[in-house]
């Protein structure tokens, strides 16, 4: 295979995620289960996800759940969940490593490989090799990776700071793309990255419209998109808040305007 062919495939990967006409994605995360198990909303993995696929550009997800709980002739781009080996009843969140060979990402038709890293914790040499070396065989086969700015259970980690180290380093260590979480003064994570950026949700939120807000300060700030999981699967209305993320992704609505998709009463009157 030429270098240039393996460019092409992965240009063309990555593409189906970020979308061209918009540079932009809404990825919908449902990895949760790999290290949490069957948590609130994601009890049931193919329940969940079925009335979300038509409003998501991709998936995050295992390959247990991807063969079990997504139907194969659905369009979607799935960013394949590759790192685990770690729960939340283990000794510590960030001893991860590869747990899926680059064979069965290609037989399951992976348009990007995810995994985590968890710089400034014991597991930060580990995690930084295991994604180095998943970037080399992602440019074997022209799949994109993700790396994922992982924090565990240290939620303060998540600080101008620390956010623009971790991007940074992964970015270095040859990133496609990041997702990684919002911190005020994002514009300089985004300057220093030279990769696009896809937000985390996080913890859900305590309303909709936090989540709303979220989603448009964080491409406001240069970000090329969401990653959202519980603050979609956890709403009272998943539907209506991926419709409602899609609007301030792709279309650039307020969040104001897009909780219409939610049916959502702002200020004393319904949203417009």
């Amino acid at each position: 295979m030429t270098s240039g062919g393996v460019s092409w495939g992965l240009q063309n990967r990555l593409a189906r995620i970020i979308k061209p006409q918009t540079k932009r994605t809404v990825m919908l995360a449902v990895d949760h289960g790999y290290f949490l198990g069957p948590i609130k909303g994601l009890e049931n993995p193919k329940r969940t996800i079925t009335p979300l696929l038509p409003y998501a550009d991709a998936l995050m997800l295992t390959r247990g759940v991807l063969r079990t709980s997504v139907d194969p002739t659905v369009d979607v781009a799935i960013v394949l969940r590759v790192s685990g080996g770690n729960t939340i009843a283990g000794p510590a969140l960030g001893n991860e490593d590869i747990v899926t060979s680059i064979r069965d990402a290609m037989r399951l038709n992976a348009a990007a490989l995810a995994f985590s890293i968890y710089v400034g914790t014991p597991y930060e040499h580990q995690t930084l090799k295991a994604l180095a070396k998943l970037v080399d065989l992602g440019e074997d086969y022209g799949i994109p990776i993700l790396a994922v700015t992982a924090v565990g259970r240290e939620l303060e980690k998540r600080e101008t700071k620390y956010i623009a180290l971790a991007c940074r380093v992964a970015a270095e260590l040859g990133a496609h793309f990041i997702k990684t979480y919002y911190t005020p003064e994002f514009e300089k994570v985004v300057d220093a990255a030279p990769v696009p950026l896809v937000i985390a949700g996080g913890p859900k939120l305590e309303s909709e419209m936090d989540a709303l807000q979220l989603a448009y300060d964080a491409v406001s700030a240069g970000a090329a998109g969401v990653d959202f999981g519980r603050n979609v699967f956890q709403s009272s209305n998943p539907v209506g808040m991926i419709r409602a993320l899609r609007r301030i992704v792709h279309e650039g609505w307020t969040p104001k305007e897009a909780a219409q998709e939610l049916g959502q009463v702002v200020g004393g009157q319904a949203a417009r």
